[in-house]
């Protein structure tokens, strides 16, 4: 098993202690967060696209800790903010000069017309102006920026698009994948990230099956529906995740929401579609502090491994 890991969760700490915590692990690859909806707590785009010094540190320590890069991580919503587009791109110039080929981000959500200012998730089919907004998100909007942006990445070496399955983008499960695939070409693929299809009652194993080689990147992130809140309220809830305690589910370590069975079946089956490469750990459970929850996390997967 290839393991990587997205470090946002240690912020705190500078890139080398980092680093050791993930050699102790036996963590293998380092997904680099960019910019975008990430602080980007260990890696400066701006600064590692202009300084040949920073490149070649980088290259150093990665030497040094054994570490390899399976992706670039710029998840945003390029489709809505320039700002956020800016990052994208940068990232591929990025990509191209670390030599890496594939790109972790997610669809962007446009807003519901041409005048508004706000995007807009749609997630009912009814009133009728749903269907209005949703034709001009994908046709007007979506699809038109993916031909562009596909193109444009693939200037810069990148062979693959993971787009991660999270709520509020326009492509948030397998159906919306594969719309935006068939327009677009199979440069996209799916970032499949267990912990979303979780409150969004989906199975994650049936969707691997369903999605098969269109599997293009792994994040292991656990959820967990908090039964006495979801039963009262539903799983649609937009209080903060810093309010765990009073939310109908949270994300948590690995195994706190899932126990191994269950991850060795989601492993198994990703397996048997064909996927051969990282799985990247993100650890996102505020319920605990940092090296709780990525030990909790460790023991899961090792058994796994």
């Amino acid at each position: 098993m290839k393991l990587s890991m997205i470090s946002d969760c240690w912020a705190h700490l500078d890139r080398e202690t980092v680093f050791k915590k993930m050699q102790s692990y036996q963590i293998d690859g380092w997904e680099i967060t960019t910019g975008n909806w990430s602080q980007a707590p260990h890696f400066d785009l701006d600064t590692f696209l202009h300084s040949r010094d920073e490149q070649k540190r980088l290259s150093e320590q990665l030497e040094q800790y054994e570490l390899v890069i399976p992706a670039l991580n710029c998840s945003g919503n390029p489709v809505h903010y320039p700002e956020h587009l800016e990052v994208t791109r940068k990232t591929f110039a990025a990509a191209q000069i670390l030599n890496v080929k594939k790109i972790v981000m997610m669809s962007g959500l446009p807003a519901g017309c041409k005048e508004d200012q706000t995007p807009c998730w749609i997630t009912t089919s009814w009133p009728p102006e749903t269907q209005t907004i949703l034709r001009y998100q994908w046709e007007d909007v979506l699809i038109p920026f993916w031909e562009d942006l596909t193109r444009e990445a693939a200037s810069y070496g990148i062979k693959r698009i993971a787009l991660e399955n999270h709520g509020f983008q326009l492509v948030y499960n397998v159906e919306t994948l594969f719309k935006l695939r068939s327009a677009v070409g199979s440069m996209i693929g799916l970032n499949l990230d267990p912990s979303h299809m979780f409150w969004m009652d989906v199975d994650p194993i049936s969707a691997a099956r369903e999605l098969g080689d269109a599997i293009y990147h792994v994040h292991l992130k656990d959820t967990r529906i908090e039964n006495r809140k979801a039963d009262c309220h539903g799983l649609l809830d937009t209080k903060t995740i810093d309010q765990f305690a009073d939310r109908s589910w949270n994300y948590v370590a690995v195994g706190a929401g899932h126990d191994v069975t269950w991850w060795r079946t989601f492993l198994s089956t990703v397996y048997m579609q064909g996927y051969d490469d990282f799985f990247s750990l993100e650890m996102e459970d505020l319920t605990v502090d940092a090296d709780t929850g990525v030990k909790w996390s460790m023991d899961t997967i090792n058994q796994c491994r």
